[in-house]
This record gives C-alpha cells, sequence and structure tokens, in this order.
C-alpha cells in the first residue's frame, strides 16, 4: 500500500504502541451549526506525507519541492478561506512553527483574503519584547527585546492574572488568564498575542496572529478545535472512512527499519506502467475518503436540519443523549433502520425498478438508465 511511513503518537494508553506504521492524512474542516450543536464538517482531506517520492515522479527540475505537511495545512486552510473573505484556522500546536507563519504571510501577499491562526504553544515556548529603541551610532537595530521564558510566568506573575467565565466544552467553566502581545519565530520575529491560562490548576499557552481578538474569544474558539477529533473518530467508527483496502503489486515491500541514510523502495521503481499502477492506488486512497467526508457532512447536515422535526432519531438507547441535535452515529443508524425497513416491507422493490417508474425524458434510452 503506498503512502505507508513510520509515525510517532503520544498517547496515555499504554495498549497503543509509541510508533505505528500507517497513512497520514491532514483534513480542512468548517465548524457549522448553533448554540445547540457544533459539528467540524469536512471540506478536504488527503495524503500529506509519505508520497513525495511519487508525486515527484511527474516534476521537472524546475518545479518546487513537496512542501511539508504544516505548509500544506496552511495552503488548504488559505484555499477555503477565499470563499468566506476572512476566516480562522483552529491547529493543534503542533503546527506553530516559522514556515506555517512564513507561508501565511506569503498567501496573504497574493489575495485579499485574509485568514488568522489559533494554535498553542509548547510549555518550553520562548517569547521575546519589542525591541528598545536603536542607539545612536553605528550598528543595525535590533530585531527583538529581552527573552521571556513564558512557562515561568506563571508563578512569577501570577497576581496579574485576570478571572473570567468563558464557555469551554459546552460548559461554562471559570479561568484564569494572562494576555501578552510578544514577537515569536528564531530569525522572524512576527508580533503574537500569546494567552497564558490556567483551567482547573492546568497550565496552557494558547497563541493568536490576530492581534485585535480578545483573550476570552481565543479561549472559547481553541474549545472548538477539539470538534475535528470527533469527526476523525465517527469517520473511523461510525462509516468506515479509514477501512480501505487498496493494494498494489508494483509497489515494492514496505521495510520497516529503512534508516535516513538508505534509499527509499520507491526509488527503485523505474517502469512507467508500475509508476502508473502506483499513482492510481494513491488517487483511488484519496478519492475514497474524499466520498467519506461527504457523506460525514450529510449526515451532520441532517442532525442540524430535522433533529427537531424527527422524533423517531431517539430511537436508541444513550447513555448521554443529546436531546437538541442527535449526533451522527444516530443519524446513521436511523437512516439503516429506515432503509432496511423500507426493502423488508415492500420486497417487490428493487433500484431497476424504482428507476424505471420515473418519467425518463424522450431523448434518454430507458435500458441504459435502468442499467
Amino acid at each position: 500500500m503506498p503512502g505507508v511511513k513510520k509515525l510517532h503518537q503520544e498517547s496515555e494508553n499504554v495498549s497503543k504502541g509509541e510508533y505505528i506504521f500507517g497513512h497520514l492524512f491532514g483534513a480542512i474542516g468548517i465548524l457549522a451549526g448553533d448554540s445547540r450543536k457544533w459539528f467540524c464538517l469536512p471540506l478536504f482531506m488527503n495524503l500529506q506525507d509519505g508520497i513525495q517520492t511519487i508525486l515527484g515522479w511527474k516534476k521537472t527540475d524546475h518545479d518546487p519541492q513537496t512542501p511539508s505537511h504544516v505548509v500544506q495545512m496552511i495552503e488548504q486552510g488559505f484555499e477555503a478561506a477565499k470563499g468566506f473573505g476572512q476566516a480562522l484556522l483552529l491547529l493543534d500546536r503542533y503546527f506553530l512553527s516559522v514556515p506555517a507563519l512564513q507561508r501565511l504571510e506569503a498567501c496573504h501577499s497574493g489575495s485579499e483574503a485574509r485568514m488568522h491562526l489559533v494554535t498553542k504553544a509548547k510549555s518550553n515556548v520562548v517569547a521575546y519584547e519589542r525591541p528598545p529603541a536603536k542607539k545612536p551610532g553605528r550598528g543595525r537595530p535590533p530585531k527583538k527585546g529581552k527573552a521571556i521564558k513564558l512557562k515561568e510566568l506563571f508563578s512569577t506573575r501570577a497576581a496579574d492574572f485576570q478571572t473570567a467565565t468563558v464557555l469551554l466544552y459546552d460548559k461554562e467553566q471559570d479561568v484564569q488568564f494572562l494576555c501578552l502581545d510578544l514577537l515569536w519565530g528564531q530569525g522572524w520575529y512576527q508580533e503574537l498575542r500569546f494567552v497564558l491560562v490556567v483551567l482547573e490548576g492546568r497550565c496552557s499557552i494558547l497563541v493568536s496572529t490576530d492581534l485585535t481578538l480578545a483573550a476570552t474569544d481565543i479561549i472559547r474558539l481553541y474549545g472548538y478545535r477539539f470538534k475535528i477529533e470527533c469527526t476523525f473518530r465517527e469517520m473511523k467508527q461510525v462509516i468506515g472512512a479509514f477501512g480501505y483496502r487498496f493494494w498494489s503489486k508494483s509497489m515494492p515491500k514496505l521495510n520497516r527499519f529503512l534508516k535516513k541514510e538508505e534509499a527509499h523502495p520507491l526509488e527503485a521503481v523505474k517502469g512507467e506502467q508500475h509508476r502508473c499502477r502506483i499513482e492510481q492506488t494513491v488517487q483511488a486512497i484519496e478519492g475514497f475518503v474524499m466520498c467519506q467526508c461527504i457523506a460525514m457532512g450529510l449526515l451532520q447536515l441532517i442532525a442540524l436540519r430535522f433533529s427537531d422535526r424527527t422524533p423517531g432519531l431517539f430511537f436508541r438507547y444513550l447513555r448521554t443523549p443529546s436531546l437538541a441535535v442527535v449526533s451522527e452515529a444516530t443519524v446513521a443508524a436511523y437512516l439503516r433502520k429506515s432503509i432496511f425497513r423500507l426493502f423488508v416491507q415492500n420486497p417487490h422493490l428493487s433500484i431497476t425498478k424504482i428507476i424505471k417508474s420515473k418519467q425518463v425524458p424522450s431523448n434518454v434510452d430507458e435500458d441504459s438508465l435502468a442499467s
């Protein structure tokens, strides 16, 4: 199977291995819903790592190299933002990097659309104060000021923290926060808004590229980022979006002990026919997952639109049922039950007979349409 690579996963569950072999997907979604319930409606999902060699087969020496998946997420998010004019991209702490900020600035220079990032910083993050005024005399002006280890501010500036009530994870919670505008990025030094948050004894550092956002809004918005994790879970467990099995005999055997200095087995594939088969396998994988994204979006839209009109959706036992808007799993179970009941009650029905019962235009062959 092409695109499989060694991945590292962080988990407190001892049943999960520290390293796994699998596909690395990147997804862009839009926050859809209302105060009753929010969904992350998937817009785009593709393989973002492990296929650089395959993508390089059709490139010439003058074509740019495939960007990292961090940069790809920024590019794909900005493409989605063009349809809205302005957007906020909620990201995990892994995506706070200088290449991501540089790519975001490059996207802004060539478009009227604007997109800002709201993400999380690592606990050992170091930021800088604004540079002091240049002293008279020779020499270039300073780019940064005093370095600040933000983790230490939780104890040294504990008296400066403010308290507010914020809606997090569908319930109001009291948080303490400290908001600071500082420079970040070695050699880049972009001004970002850092929000130091204390929630139930846990300390976190949130970051926003939008310097006009209030600290409480940054905290509330980052809480919505977890919705994409819920979407991945439902796509995996409800509709089997990652249960594909697309193999190719032209793909070399995976070397699980491949070292960095060794050549990748794909580099040994020279035949045009073998390369074409591998590329088609990658297209089949991404096409299958994109079809599941469409299915997941339909389930979410049905849940938002018809939950209050169809009491039958609440037909199964749930330990913690949502009385306002049902989940994607409940909608999928309801549709399966309704479709199966339709065919059980009407055994004479079939897809062909249903199509033939509809009026067919005179310029269309009825037999070909039924087939």
